[in-house]
């Protein structure tokens, strides 16, 4: 096992702010994090009431089909 070394004052702070910096970006990403996995939820949700929008549609129309009117061109 390697001799361990004492740390000066210095040494410490410096340790420690760059464990602070960690840290904030640690939270920096779970924040994102955080957004993107709401933002996933929102898309299933849309997809789902877009699923049942169209359902809705199709069921409007009944027996028949959609008319659709095509322009005579020329």
């Amino acid at each position: 096992m390697p001799e361990r070394k004492n740390l000066d004052d210095r040494q410490l702070d410096a340790i420690l702010e760059r464990l602070d910096a960690l840290r904030d970006e640690l939270q920096t990403m779970n924040r994102r994090l955080d957004h993107t996995e709401g933002f996933i939820a929102l898309a299933h949700e849309l997809r789902s009431l877009n699923e049942s929008l169209q359902a809705l549609a199709y069921a409007a129309l009944g027996q028949q089909g959609p008319q659709v009117r095509r322009r005579r061109t020329g």
